[in-house]
């Protein structure tokens, strides 16, 4: 794969240790990769092994073999004791600063945390073929370099996009207009080099628009037919929240299954939600959707040059009921300037800070309820399987 390597010299590293079938459980769990028909599994391990090796993490993993009802897998993981030095308690949001990775400023390094992270995994991250697993790390790290280009103006009521890409429907939402294209509009809606402009969008919309940017641009490489048909569905009709989810992402983890609170790779979207009943009632400030960007960062959209961090975001969330105000028309609103001042003194107080992050950062409570829980959700979305013949992408019916 082009950019996989992390710049080192690969040829004298050391090969992975043979194929075994030893299945004894491991702190991470990592990826478990089928054969394709026909596909030995022997050579399905030598094509993965010699992948972690060009990102320098062969004797890093942990590999086996194994199988299902649906036939052969290749399982690698993150060797216990590499979890436990690089990834204490599967908290990956220090992987870049420990092995002194730049993710924001090269390619090879961020997807190295990326396959890092996924080798880190505790719960399987199933894939259907290599081909799905190099995709996935392709489509990743194109999702967070698009999230950490992306400047927008917040709104939750009004919505823009660039006029000689897009127009409005009132039933349909934006559609791509006829003769452009998906990758270009989406890049001009996001990115204001672009334009020389700021559109204004809610945060949820704003990741489903970087995640299908990221996703029409890994499959420009690895299928094309699928990215036409998207581009065509664009024209006629949106495809947006709840459907875009089921279209396009994958949830991992459940309420039952919680994925650990520091737990991201990047290019994940994740929720943080809004514990206080009061000032979630505030359009747009119910929680805050974002991007994993690595490095321990977080998308900010509306200022992109100062990304989250994972404690940061606790406390501002926390802080947005010290924001609310009472607007001329007797309608809650949120002063933003008041959260920032006192999300700064929290930063700034020792012990305030861990008295607000021990409440923050415990799972969040389930929909409509506002009780002990924290910021946290239980899961983590990505999107879905893209390679020809694998792919998991099945878009609507236009009727």
């Amino acid at each position: 794969m082009a950019g996989a390597g992390s710049g080192r010299d690969t040829a004298a590293m050391p090969a992975c240790p043979p194929p075994t079938h030893d299945a004894r459980p491991a702190l991470a769990q990592g990826v478990h990769v089928r054969a394709r028909a026909a596909q030995a599994p022997s050579a399905l391990y030598a094509a993965l092994c010699d992948w972690l090796s060009r990102f320098g993490l062969a004797q890093q993993a942990r590999l086996h073999l194994s199988s299902d009802a649906q036939g052969a897998l290749v399982c690698a993981a993150l060797a216990d004791e590499g979890l436990v030095r690089w990834a204490p308690g599967f908290d990956t949001l220090g992987l870049a600063r420990t092995l002194a990775l730049d993710a924001s400023g090269s390619p090879a390094d961020l997807r190295r945390e990326i396959v890092l992270a996924l080798l880190a995994a505790p719960q399987a991250l199933v894939f259907d073929s290599f081909e799905e697993l190099e995709a996935a790390v392709g489509v990743r790290a194109r999702i967070a370099q698009a999230a950490r280009r992306t400047a927008l103006a917040f709104d939750t009521a009004a919505a823009e996009r660039p006029p000689e890409y897009w127009h409005y429907c009132d039933q349909h939402g934006f559609l791509l207009k006829p003769g452009q294209c998906l990758i270009a509009a989406l890049r001009a809606a996001t990115q204001p080099e672009a334009t020389g402009r700021r559109y204004d969008f809610s945060c949820y919309r704003a990741t489903e628009y970087v995640i299908l940017l990221g996703l029409a641009q890994e499959l420009a490489e690895r299928n094309p037919a699928l990215l036409q048909a998207i581009a065509e569905h664009s024209r006629r009709r949106a495809i947006r929240s709840g459907q875009f989810h089921e279209v396009f992402l994958t949830e991992y983890g459940s309420a039952e299954r919680p994925i650990p609170p520091r737990y991201y790779v990047p290019g994940d979207r994740v929720w943080f939600r809004n514990p206080d009943e009061r000032s979630a009632d505030i359009a747009g400030y119910e929680g805050s959707w974002v991007i994993y960007l690595g490095a321990g960062q977080f998308s900010n959209f509306w200022k992109r040059e100062q990304p989250y961090d994972f404690e940061g975001k606790c406390v501002e969330i926390h802080h947005w009921r010290d924001g609310v105000v009472v607007g001329p028309e007797g309608e809650l609103e949120m002063d933003e300037t008041l959260v920032d001042r006192h999300t700064q003194a929290t930063l700034d107080d020792a012990g305030r800070r861990a008295t607000v992050l021990a409440r923050m950062q415990r799972p969040r409570d389930p929909k409509g309820v506002y009780a002990e829980g924290g910021c946290i959700d239980t899961t983590r979305e990505f999107p879905r399987p893209l390679c020809v013949g694998t792919a998991d992408i099945r878009l609507p019916a236009l009727v």
